[in-house]
């Protein structure tokens, strides 16, 4: 185990990802692009993920079971159902869409670039091990929802 899995919030990369994004954009004025309406479909963006991730603590709090990123071998219930049926991550693609939304508002290009950093943060450090500790405590249930349900989209 790598001696960053599971440690930082999701939230926190989500922030300091969403600062990092600030800084680069303000020190790379010349890679703005336009992008007409900017702020309604940075907006957009942003209202999707909210809607995204709250959809994917609905269903935690249905089930009664943990949404505790850091502690996913507490689950006590597999979630498969509402809008686990579409994917596996709905949270962490809601924290993608909000940063997206950002890099709209922002408009730049070196903005934009960070969006694959995050991804492939959360696949490695927090997916990961998460799916690793659900198939430890759920099995073959783990293995068959995982082959009918993509990790992100």
């Amino acid at each position: 185990m790598c001696v960053l899995e599971l440690k930082i919030p999701p939230g926190v990369v989500a922030l300091g990802a969403g600062a990092l994004m600030w800084a680069v954009a303000s020190m790379g004025p010349s890679f703005d692009f336009p992008l007409p309406a900017r702020g309604l479909v940075g907006a957009g963006c942003f209202a999707s993920g909210v809607a995204l991730a709250a959809a994917g603590v609905t269903s935690f709090r249905r089930a009664k079971t943990t949404w505790n990123p850091l502690k996913p071998e507490t689950a006590s219930a597999l979630v498969t159902t509402g809008i686990y049926t579409r994917t596996r991550n709905p949270m962490y693609l809601g924290v993608l869409f909000v940063l997206l939304g950002w890099a709209c508002i922002l408009a730049n290009a070196l903005a934009v670039l960070v969006l694959p950093g995050v991804v492939v943060f959360l696949n490695r450090f927090q997916i990961e091990p998460e799916e690793r500790a659900l198939a430890a405590r759920f099995g073959r249930e783990f293995a068959a929802y995982r082959t009918r349900v993509r990790r992100w989209l």
